[in-house]
């Protein structure tokens, strides 16, 4: 038995072993994929002191951190189930059955792509798809492609693909639809938009972000937007065209375009065909927090998290005795803050196997989770604070109920 088991090794799980070493405690990282890093080994991205951030090597640093602390790591390692027994985590996996007082769930998130017509014809991938190809396995998805949704992540993708030497022909938006509801509508776009405007080079967009405030402007702004689009990194960002399909024969051959209104719909008579021989669909990111829900946690919906979220403290506790969650699974944000929320559930694993002293270091902890959001180059939702007062709101909640009963 082990005083810590961790599932998945990415920025949070990778930070929390580290820090569950650094004070005694023998601990295990289970992950399905091949090597540490989750989400860090996509990343490659320059920094506004202008220093490069790269996940490949962040992770390394942090596996081999990790690895000289003792902890040991289980790689192409599945679990099929947890659950609570005798006050014990049981992980079942293929390969053993584990045990710990101390479970932390570190599972990520998961890309949700947008249904388009001809999205099963090769060469149609995922943009984190695209994005592991390139920046970890040194492959370029294809020489010019066409991504489909616009948002942090495909932004932030698209210009890491042009690092790559691959021609980014356009970023646009899916045609509307019941399903693609807020991803084909200009002004919702905007809003999403404007909010990395600090990383794009266009006057225009950079210019939006600063008289764009209220809700008639955004409207303005989607209306007059240019129809040719404008450009960031020279990639063209269209919000004035949207995917009607994906064409060709045996595998990718371009996309037809379309110009909608400012409501998004499409303009009768504007299609036209634009040539790629790769297509990424990019439908943000949601908490993949299955294990969470087969454990029995208490899960609230909170868009400004990406969806639904397990119940969970500062401190990264769940209302399950010894059950942590820490990273994209409490909500989407970006690596440095999943690696802050990581430490700090190393912290309170510790303190829960008897470690002394560790209240004051675990304040600090949260406290610079904090300073790493406020600072963040880049945040997958805007309203992000509010998302993370709700479910501090409904913890309060919680503990209110338990100490009345």
């Amino acid at each position: 038995m082990h005083n810590g088991i961790i599932i998945g090794a990415g920025p949070a799980g990778l930070t929390a072993a580290v820090t569950c070493a650094e004070n005694g405690l023998d601990v295990i990282v289970l992950d399905e994929y091949m090597r540490a890093g989750g989400r860090l080994l996509g990343q490659l991205y320059e920094q506004p002191d202008g220093k490069w951030w790269n996940g490949i090597k962040e992770s390394e640093r942090l596996f081999q951190q990790a690895v000289d602390l003792g902890v040991q790591f289980r790689f192409g390692t599945a679990v099929s189930n947890i659950e609570y027994l005798d006050d014990m985590w049981v992980i079942y996996t293929e390969k053993e059955v584990l045990q710990t007082s101390n479970l932390l769930l570190a599972t990520g998130a998961a890309e949700s792509p947008v249904p388009v017509p001809g999205w099963t014809l090769p060469g149609v991938m995922s943009v984190g798809a695209a994005q592991v190809m390139t920046n970890v396995h040194r492959v370029k998805p294809g020489e010019r492609g066409v991504i489909i949704g616009i948002n942090v992540l495909s932004a932030a993708i698209a210009m890491e693909l042009q690092l790559a030497g691959v021609e980014v022909a356009s970023l646009t938006l899916p045609r509307m639809s019941e399903v693609t509801d807020v991803e084909a509508h200009p002004k919702e776009v905007m809003d999403s938009l404007l909010h990395v405007s600090h990383m794009a080079p266009s006057p225009f967009v950079k210019l939006g972000s600063k008289f764009m405030k209220g809700d008639f402007m955004k409207k303005m702004g989607a209306a007059f937007y240019p129809k040719n689009g404008v450009k960031m990194w020279d990639i063209p960002i269209q919000l004035r065209k949207a995917v009607i399909e994906i064409y060709g024969e045996n595998q990718v051959e371009g996309v037809t375009l379309a110009t909608i209104n400012s409501k998004g719909d499409v303009v009768p008579g504007t299609e036209e065909n634009i040539a790629a021989d790769f297509v990424c669909i990019a439908g943000g990111l949601y908490p993949l927090a299955e294990l969470a829900a087969i454990a029995g946690c208490p899960f609230y919906l909170v868009e400004e998290l990406g969806g639904y979220v397990p119940l969970h403290s500062e401190e990264m506790e769940t209302t399950l005795d010894g059950l942590y969650v820490a990273g994209n699974i409490t909500g989407i944000e970006g690596a440095k803050v999943a690696a802050a929320q990581g430490h700090v559930a190393g912290l309170s694993i510790a303190r829960n196997n008897g470690i002394r002293s560790l209240d004051y270091k675990i304040m600090d902890a949260i406290q610079h989770v904090k300073t790493t959001r406020d600072h963040a180059y880049i945040q997958f939702h805007p309203q992000i604070q509010k998302g993370r007062s709700k479910i501090q709101d409904q913890w309060n909640t919680y503990q209110r109920n338990v100490q009345e009963v």
